[in-house]
């Protein structure tokens, strides 16, 4: 490829257009690849890489342009035929060449139709090992591409051969890989590894079966570093994320290590905060529970409840146990577990929705009290058992007599008559509480709260249109609670509360008046004279 044929003595015109073709706007295509490579053919360009990487500009010009051919189906398809390019390119000096190299590994498993192919190549030609290298001792944006390469590959069943090894003692297994790394290179290693487990369920499957996940939980527990614990516990959050992730973490030790760590005295709060939080997500999952046993579900509650009951806890972490306990009450029986257990952990997250001391506190709990309420899930999902239920209705009327409201619907106006973030946690509030009989009739007890629900001017903030859109869906709920009631429906004193709210649905979230009103200059013609 450097043969004396494809050189070039002055690159100066394949460096214009070249930088022409890198920085053409658009999405380039294969009518435009196929005219570039016409005026230079790929060996040209190569040859030029490889021999005047001193000229100023040209090494970053051509690799732009490069990248830029081997995105389209004519740029690719000319790969197959310049693997000992990529070969060359995965162990160059120049970290930009290496970065193209990786790029280009993804761009062929990208465009070539025949996976088997694809991944048929990079055994020939021994590029795994190579990518692998450039994840652990490239710089970040290498380190980058060559995680996307490995993940494309591992996307088909003979790629997934490739990244996981039958023979566990494979120089290749990423747990191995990961046992004689640098710690930089270790965290890209189980980085690599969260990544993969999101590729597919049979992906996730053969990391489980691996034995990779446990890389990850042998991290936490056998270091007291706490920047190292918290990547780690950052990429678990990426774990927790995926779909299929709940089904394989239920048979690690990842519910025990965040309990430990959530009661752990002697861990940093940031650490505890965050164990909080991946607690959360992975409970707000009802799937979650079909293959956790409730004891686990149980102990997770009850460290983030002993955390709350101290009162020299750290703000922030107290916020964070509140909004954990607001994602683990998004489920049907996360929020059934949190009002039943003895002394209901719930309990912390009404009692600080009210009070208006700590606004921080006060807003994470607004919005968890929302998810426990079930005003995010399905309509059928939203009443828990008669338990959780009772639950949860003596909890908000003991908070209201300990206050100087007294009522439920003096606690709600209450927040309804604050700032608008505080308005838009309370409007979801409503929204999930109000399908409680108790409820409707606490709302509709107090006039205030019907002309706030309804009121076209209400919000007018900057944040005022997801105000619009929460207070509008408050007041559709409302109205479904209120028509759905016959002994409502068939009182005549509250006939006027029927007609303002179905006025305000009809209206819908954002008309603030019925009919719009032109311009009116603020100065008259007249006037300035």
């Amino acid at each position: 490829m450097d043969g004396e044929e494809f050189s070039m003595e002055d690159p100066s015109q394949l460096l214009q257009s070249a930088s022409d073709f890198a920085n053409y706007p658009g999405v380039p295509n294969d009518v435009a690849a196929k005219e570039f490579l016409d005026r230079f053919p790929l060996p040209v360009i190569i040859n030029a890489l490889q021999t005047k990487s001193e000229v100023p500009g040209l090494e970053a010009t051509l690799v732009a342009c490069l990248e830029r051919i081997f995105k389209t189906k004519c740029g690719a398809s000319l790969i197959p035929h310049y693997m000992p390019f990529v070969q060359v390119g995965l162990t160059a000096d120049s970290q930009l060449v290496r970065c193209l190299a990786c790029k280009t590994v993804s761009c062929l498993l990208e465009n070539i139709d025949e996976t088997i192919l694809a991944a048929q190549l990079i055994i020939d030609n021994g590029v795994y090992p190579l990518l692998l290298d450039c994840l652990i001792n490239g710089n970040e944006q290498v380190a980058t591409a060559s995680m996307e390469a490995i993940e494309k590959l591992a996307g088909s069943q003979k790629g997934m051969e490739i990244v996981f090894p039958a023979n566990n003692s494979d120089d290749m297994h990423l747990g191995n890989l990961s046992a004689r790394c640098s710690s930089l290179g270790r965290v890209r290693v189980l980085s690599l590894i969260v990544k993969l487990f999101s590729v597919s369920r049979d992906v996730a499957s053969a990391v489980y079966n691996s034995n990779l996940l446990s890389l990850l939980e042998a991290k936490i527990r056998d270091t007291d570093d706490t920047l190292v614990s918290l990547s780690v516990f950052e990429l678990f959050y990426e774990v927790a994320e995926v779909k299929h992730a709940t089904e394989f973490l239920s048979k690690t030790t990842l519910v025990q290590l965040l309990s430990s760590t959530i009661s752990n005295m002697s861990k940093e709060a940031i650490l505890r905060s965050r164990a909080m939080m991946i607690s959360g997500r992975l409970l707000s999952n009802d799937n979650m529970y079909m293959f956790i046993d409730e004891s686990s579900v149980k102990a997770i509650i009850s460290a983030i409840d002993g955390r709350l009951r101290l009162e020299s806890q750290d703000l922030n972490e107290c916020e964070s146990a509140l909004e954990a306990l607001g994602q683990i009450g998004s489920s049907n029986q996360g929020a059934t577990l949190l009002l039943t257990i003895s002394p209901p952990a719930a309990r912390h997250v009404i009692d600080a929705a009210f009070d208006k001391h700590a606004r921080g506190k006060q807003l994470a709990s607004l919005h968890s009290l929302a998810n426990i309420s079930g005003e995010a899930r399905s309509d059928s999902n939203i009443i828990l058992n008669g338990d959780a239920e009772e639950s949860l209705r003596l909890l908000i009327y003991e908070a209201a007599s300990k206050s100087s409201k007294l009522t439920p619907s003096g606690l709600f106006l209450s927040v309804l008559q604050q700032d608008s973030q505080v308005r838009l946690a309370a409007y979801r509030v409503l929204t999930g509480l109000v399908a409680r009989p108790w409820c409707l009739m606490e709302i509709c007890s107090k006039q205030e709260i019907i002309n706030i629900v309804t009121g076209p001017n209400t919000e007018t903030t900057k944040i005022g249109l997801y105000c619009m859109e929460a207070r509008y869906k408050c007041c559709v709920a409302i109205h479904k609670a209120f028509m759905s009631s016959s002994k409502l429906t068939g009182n005549p004193a509250l006939a006027p509360i029927a007609a303002k709210l179905q006025e305000a649905v009809s209206r819908g979230p954002y008309l603030a008046d019925k009919i719009y009103r032109e311009a009116q200059p603020m100065v008259v013609t007249a006037d300035r004279f």
